[in-house]
């Protein structure tokens, strides 16, 4: 993968025509993940994801695709630890 995207880098026209193929596909999935927050779907997968498209050419979207998994992370232990107290048969603790 490295040859490939050193061999894009060298021409300019081949660059930024490749740039702007991420910034499609990676807009397009993140803009997906947005809307499923609001319908059934795997929103904060879509945004990760859409996130992780733009990374591999944005510095900006690095730094938002730390933010999204931390807060990912942060939903998934908060989704377990109900589970768990739902099955202990205590009530979650509030945040």
């Amino acid at each position: 993968m490295e040859r490939f995207q050193t061999r894009i880098r060298r021409n300019r026209a081949t660059h930024l025509a490749w740039r702007g193929g991420v910034l499609l596909v990676g807009g397009a999935v993140l803009a997906a993940g947005v809307v499923m927050m609001v319908t059934p779907g795997p929103g904060i997968l879509g945004i990760v994801l859409g996130l992780a498209i733009l990374a591999t050419e944005f510095a900006w979207a690095q730094s938002a695709l730390h933010r999204a998994r931390a807060s990912a992370d942060k939903a998934k232990e908060k989704a377990r630890q109900k589970a768990r107290s739902r099955r202990s048969g205590r009530r979650p603790a509030e945040d």
